[in-house]
């Protein structure tokens, strides 16, 4: 999903500023991810390895953010566009969580508890997001979760091609429908305010999922 379109504050939507926010605040600008997709040493595997492991502890489980989101929307062109989302996201789901088994066991890494609580308080805010009251802030962290997860899944397909799995081709929503439906479920200035809110905090997990990923990956230093 190409999401580096110029943005003017004074005339841009809400859409374009959502697709804005998540190409400047998602994981495609965190450089630990960059150095995850351009490592070739011989510490690499493992660093993708431990990845793919907090990837599926964070999106790895039914229901997810989208499901969530899905299960408390009312009818309409919102609750269409997250039952498709829905479905494709089960897709890159399950291939998640066949790369979690075929790049072997997560690494072993000081911390552990720390990591595990770390995780659980991801899942917690992820869930708390997809079931928020406020009109928007769920839509918000879907369609952040679905324009976020193209630079993950360049760094799903990097694991697969080291340990041969042939991936899925890739079938989210697409750009065009992310602008939609935000137009359709973000259309008065409180469901624009929740929508931001529940993009931004998406991110937030994102980008302290990576953080984690880089303590974790110094925790284990040439060991």
């Amino acid at each position: 999903m190409a999401l580096n379109r110029s943005v003017g504050r004074q005339e841009a939507s809400v859409a374009e500023i959502q697709l804005a926010r998540v190409a400047g605040e998602g994981c495609a600008r965190h450089p630990y991810l960059s150095s995850l997709l351009e490592a070739s040493g011989r510490h690499s595997g493992r660093d993708v390895a431990d990845a793919i492991h907090l990837l599926c502890s964070l999106h790895g489980r039914y229901p997810g953010l989208i499901e969530l989101a899905l299960q408390r929307c009312p009818k309409g062109p919102v609750q269409d566009w997250l039952g498709r989302a829905s479905e494709s996201f089960e897709r890159e789901r399950l291939y998640l969580v066949r790369l979690t088994s075929a790049v072997g066991p997560l690494p072993s890494t000081p911390g552990a508890a720390e990591t595990e609580a770390s995780l659980m308080a991801a899942r917690h805010a992820l869930e708390t997001l997809a079931m928020s009251e406020r009109n928007g802030c769920a839509l918000g962290a879907a369609t952040a979760l679905v324009g976020d997860w193209w630079p993950i899944r360049r760094l799903l397909d990097r694991a697969a091609a080291r340990v041969g799995v042939e991936p899925p081709a890739p079938s989210l929503p697409d750009e065009a429908s992310v602008v939609t439906v935000i137009d359709s479920g973000a259309d008065t200035p409180a469901s624009s305010r929740a929508l931001a809110f529940g993009g931004e905090q998406l991110l937030l997990q994102h980008r302290a999922l990576l953080d984690l990923l880089e303590a974790r990956a110094e925790a284990r230093g040439e060991y």
